[in-house]
């Protein structure tokens, strides 16, 4: 992680001062079947054209969490999960309740190489199970090695603070100072104010006492492990890797800044990375690389975004992270985030990635659900979901839909079902057990928990979080627009209302939540996916589409042009399935929960509305 809470102020004051529904009907074993390969079909992600891209050519959409702050503790030995079973009870709620279709994985350099040159194979075991777990439930699944202020063996056992990533015997090599951070309130003003975190930090990247070489050997070694170690079906839902979680320098040489330093000492990192990759099997996975740290947010004005990487093409994704650092502050921001908050900064994103000739991902994003900015998440992670669907704010989006833009993959930080039941000791001291939130450095952003009976729940608004999304387009995405009306309190989010001059449509949709999906047909005969939200059971979902109306899709077979299927793992989650069998044309696909058994005219009515709206916005 991660900007939030503590890190995302450090920022501020460096810049300041210095449930199973299934679908209607019940399908034959063949479709049944046919529905059930449709996702996870034996091959891998590739990169194409600025998307994800599957087998059957469709730009693939993914969204779901960070699996999770665990891994930066001890208590569970770097593993997100205590055991097998709690990485299955994970995974199927993240599946059934928080809607994600993948999981960023965490990993610790820590614990994958206690002993310099000896990689724990028991570590690696038991990872890779739990990464089974989630590929068995349909997610996908993207490792990273994380570290955060490089290592927790920087800390002594009394400090405030702690960190996570390199092994004890990396830190002893180094006969760093004392770890000291001054007047730090924040704990990541440490990467810039420790002079122990940033002499670590400046160590591997110029690779001292070859620190950046033995953790290359352990990265390959692990990654081949996995390889080898899960099926040929299973390795097809792995994405690929994040090398490095938010990279800074340390200290930067003389006459190097932020964009230098990426070009001089990241992307070689990144190159050397890409090698070992290769040379483990994942030669047709991605590299999901980060630029430096301060990209990560809207307060720094320190440049990067491996501006001089040249043209990053199929073998590597644009990887960052976004957290509203004024609006956790405190101070920058006043009041709530609002319709278009943030489409300019995911703009970027969107315009880095295809500059270089790739896809993004914003692997990392979010707010304190806990502390005095607490109650500014509802408006903010509503405003950063918009922006992950459109760039385009809502009030505007029914009138200039088609400068949308494609729709971004993400992850939230985080999904950590041991939240508020931790028992850390804080840099190995007995007398620090935390219990608290995350149970690291006073955080607290997990999505979910479990109850007193050991069940998993949302700790968010389950309108914010479970979403309909296009998981996969047979073609390509013209514009793609979703309004949640999840809750800030008693108040009901309305940022994008259907226009009076769709007074049909406007009906349809009423107070419902509603989806819009417009598409150029790619000439493929697999169909378009939707996630399907717990909150639109199959009976009383409406589709308004070019390929016909439906109040209540039907179960999946082949000649069905809209229908509904399960997803694939068996955890309850739904999709819309739409199938067209043209080439270039375009489509378009309303999905509501508003209406109760509207009436054919309606219906017509409605689409009729929408195909002018299409033909006027996109002719």
């Amino acid at each position: 992680m991660d900007m939030p809470n503590i890190r995302a102020r450090l920022l501020v004051v460096l810049v300041v001062l210095c449930g199973f529904l299934s679908v209607a009907g019940t399908p034959s074993a063949s479709a049944a079947t046919i529905a059930d390969s449709l996702s996870f079909d034996g091959t891998a992600l590739t990169v194409a054209n600025g998307r994800f891209v599957d087998a059957n050519g469709r730009e693939v959409v993914l969204r779901g969490y960070n699996v999770s702050g665990e891994t930066k503790l001890a208590e569970n030995d770097g593993l997100p999960f205590a055991s097998v079973a709690d990485a299955k009870k994970s995974a199927t709620a993240l599946r059934a309740l928080g809607g994600g279709n993948s999981v960023r994985f965490l990993l610790s350099w820590a614990y994958a190489e206690p002993v310099r040159g000896q990689v724990d194979t028991t570590y690696l075991a038991a990872a890779t199970e739990q990464m089974r777990a989630f590929l068995d439930a349909g997610i996908r699944v993207y490792p990273d090695f994380h570290q955060d202020l490089y290592s927790r063996w920087l800390f002594d056992s009394d400090s405030w603070y702690t960190g996570d990533g390199a092994p004890k015997w990396a830190v002893d090599l180094g006969n760093y100072p004392d770890e000291s951070c001054g007047i730090c309130l924040l704990w990541g003003q440490n990467i810039t104010q420790n002079g122990a975190v940033k002499a670590a930090q400046y160590d591997f990247w110029h690779n001292a006492y070859g620190l950046q070489d033995a953790f290359l050997a352990t990265a390959q070694t692990t990654m081949t492990y996995v390889k080898q170690h899960l099926s040929a079906e299973e390795f097809a839902g792995v994405v690929g890797f994040d090398p490095f979680n938010e990279p800074y320098a340390g200290t930067y040489d003389s006459g190097q800044n932020s964009r230098t330093w990426e070009r001089d000492l990241l992307w070689p990192f990144y190159v050397k990375f890409r090698a070992r990759m290769d040379a483990a099997g994942w030669q047709d996975k991605p590299a999901l690389v980060e630029p430096n740290l301060f990209w990560n947010g809207n307060v720094s004005k320190e440049e990067g975004g491996l501006l001089d990487a040249g043209t990053l093409g199929s073998r590597y994704v644009f990887n960052t992270h976004f957290y509203d650092q004024k609006a956790i502050s405190g101070i920058l921001m006043w009041g709530n985030a609002s319709d278009g908050q943030y489409v300019t900064d995911f703009g970027t994103v969107r315009d880095r990635a295809s500059a270089a000739g790739t896809t993004a991902v914003v692997s990392e994003f979010g707010h304190p659900l806990n502390g005095s900015t607490a109650g500014k998440a509802p408006t903010v992670l509503k405003a950063m979901y918009q922006a992950l669907d459109s760039r385009v704010k809502g009030a505007n989006w029914w009138s200039t839909p088609a400068t949308s833009g494609p729709v971004l993959s993400g992850t939230q930080w985080q999904w950590d079902i041991y939240n508020g039941r931790h028992n850390e000791l804080m840099n190995d001291n007995p007398d620090k057990v935390l219990t608290s939130g995350d149970a690291w450095n006073d955080e607290d952003l997990s999505a979910v928990k479990l109850d007193d009976s050991g069940t998993a729940v949302l700790r968010q608004d389950a309108r914010l979080l479970d979403r309909i999304y296009p998981s996969a387009t047979s073609g390509t995405t013209v514009a793609f627009t979703y309004e949640d009306r999840s809750r800030d309190g008693s108040i009901t989010l309305t940022w994008n209302p259907v226009p009076s001059s769709l007074p049909n449509v406007a009906s349809l949709v009423g107070a419902g939540q509603y989806s819009l999906l417009v598409w150029r047909s790619g000439g493929g005969t697999t169909p378009t996916e939707l996630h399907l939200p717990a909150s639109f059971p199959t009976a009383t979902t409406t589709v308004v589409s070019d390929l016909g109306t439906v109040y209540g899709p039907p179960a999946y077979t082949s000649t069905t042009k809209i229908a509904a299927a399960a997803e694939p793992g068996g955890t309850g989650s739904r999709r819309l399935l739409l199938t067209d069998s043209d080439s270039g044309v375009l489509h378009y696909a309303l999905v509501t929960n508003g209406a109760t058994a509207p009436s054919a005219t309606v219906l017509s009515a409605a689409r009729t509305e929408l195909s002018a709206w299409a033909a006027q916005r996109f002719g």
